[in-house]
């Protein structure tokens, strides 16, 4: 009896600690807890292989001017390889991978390392795009991988808990959390780029970048990103809209192609900006059949919002543009006077041939190509290119410090800076170059 009564104590306890621990275990399994193991297995450490060639004598550390001409024959430029890390997560369970575009800049080899299973596998650069800071790639091996599918960041709360999951130092898997302290920031990135950031005080650092941000559900709500080098004590990171909406175009084209409006824009002077409590631009022209011509824009009108973003400069309104692609609908709020509409635009590719004939009307400069450069065939009369001084024989190599060598790539970067003015051009005559803003 008595050891019956022993036995059943003894079982009791074993119970008690049994559950005991179970629900310690439980109180110990947060939200974040959930959501990192939830999200986790799509996180992938990437790993960049580069060639760097450098010149220079392989003896360091000298600098007597006797020492460096002997052995200067031996300077012969030489490739090395460098490493570089940093974060992606799998958006598709057939590999495709979202990172940021800096992480695999100048790659000439790309590795991804799985969480599941520890894997190293190569993947291949399918797009990317620098302005967005934004690239896609595809793992080389056999699926299905662990993916974890974008959500949404237009319902995004300030003060909500957000995770990041990146691989800081080469490290792995590092988890901080923080709370969101914006959800829309505008910050200009280090190539002087404008963007709409998500800002939160969970630290990204450098192995980071490119890395998921959830939220408590395990939700891809964005991409982090260590570009801004400003950024002391909090992080900054991509949303996911952003990237959903010009996914599509890295996947099937490698690049985000830049929607036309057909609007020139121009900044409101400063007594206008103040009397709305804000900035705006103005619609400087409007290209005749362009998607703002057909929308009903007019000269002088005021561009206030673009799908309920606030629009305070040309820069803002560019940088907010090369988020959009050809096709997407725009819901602008414009002032025509005193009275505020709203007009539907749907944007366009940019027509071919429209940055030549862009540069004739807007500089007045007639260009083609030669082994110099771009060669000045003609300058418009009354033009600003006229005014400034530019010749026909002179030729441009530099258009907003961009070295250019023909005319497709003088397009391409018209493209790139569709609206923008005025720019700087480099312009060269007798062996002599020259700074000009246009």
């Amino acid at each position: 009896m008595i050891f019956r009564r022993i036995g059943c104590g003894l079982i009791l306890l074993l119970l008690s600690l049994f559950w005991g621990g179970n629900a310690v275990a439980a109180e110990r399994r947060t939200p974040v807890v959930a959501a990192v193991e939830k999200a986790g297995p799509a996180v992938v450490n990437i790993r960049t292989e580069k060639l760097v060639r450098r010149g220079g004598t392989p003896f360091f550390g000298f600098s007597d001017p006797l020492f460096e001409q002997f052995f200067r024959e031996l300077a012969s430029p030489r490739t090395y390889k460098t490493q570089s890390l940093g974060t992606g997560v799998i958006i598709d369970a057939q590999g495709l991978v979202l990172t940021n575009a800096h992480v695999i800049e100048k790659a000439s080899k790309i590795f991804v390392a799985l969480t599941t299973g520890g894997r190293e596998l190569e993947a291949e650069l399918v797009g990317q795009d620098h302005q967005l800071d934004l690239a896609v790639l595809r793992i080389l091996g056999a699926g299905p991988f662990p993916a974890l599918k974008p959500a949404r960041s237009d319902d995004l709360l300030v003060g909500e808990t957000v995770i990041a999951i990146g691989n800081p130092l080469g490290l792995g898997h590092s988890i901080t959390t923080g709370v969101i302290s914006s959800t829309r920031r505008r910050m200009s990135t280090e190539n002087n780029e404008f963007g709409l950031f998500i800002q939160m005080d969970a630290l990204v650092n450098p192995g980071n970048s490119g890395g998921p941000l959830i939220n408590i559900n395990g939700d891809l709500i964005g991409i982090n990103t260590a570009i801004i080098q400003q950024a002391q004590g909090i992080g900054f990171s991509i949303p996911i809209d952003t990237a959903k909406r010009v996914l599509d175009d890295l996947i099937e084209f490698g690049r985000v192609r830049p929607a036309f409006t057909g609007i020139l824009p121009g900044e409101v002077g400063q007594a206008f900006s103040n009397s709305l409590g804000a900035g705006g631009v103005l619609v400087h022209g409007v290209e005749p059949g362009s998607p703002a011509e057909k929308a009903g824009l007019r000269i002088a009108d005021v561009l206030l919002t673009i799908d309920d973003d606030a629009i305070g400069t040309t820069d803002e309104y560019r940088s907010l543009l090369r988020t959009y692609t050809p096709g997407d609908p725009l819901r602008l709020g414009i002032l025509r006077g005193a009275e505020p509409l709203a007009l539907t635009l749907k944007l366009a590719e940019i027509p071919a041939g429209y940055a030549v004939d862009y540069a004739e009307r807007v500089f007045g400069l007639r260009l083609a190509d030669s082994r110099q450069g771009l060669r000045v065939q003609g300058v418009s009369a009354g033009s600003k290119a006229e005014e400034i001084g530019i010749r026909p024989g002179d030729f441009v190599t530099e258009v907003a410090g961009v070295r250019l060598s023909s005319v497709d790539e003088f397009s391409r970067l018209m493209e790139r800076l569709y609206g923008r003015q005025p720019l700087r051009f480099l312009v060269v005559r007798g062996g002599r170059g020259y700074y000009v803003e246009l």
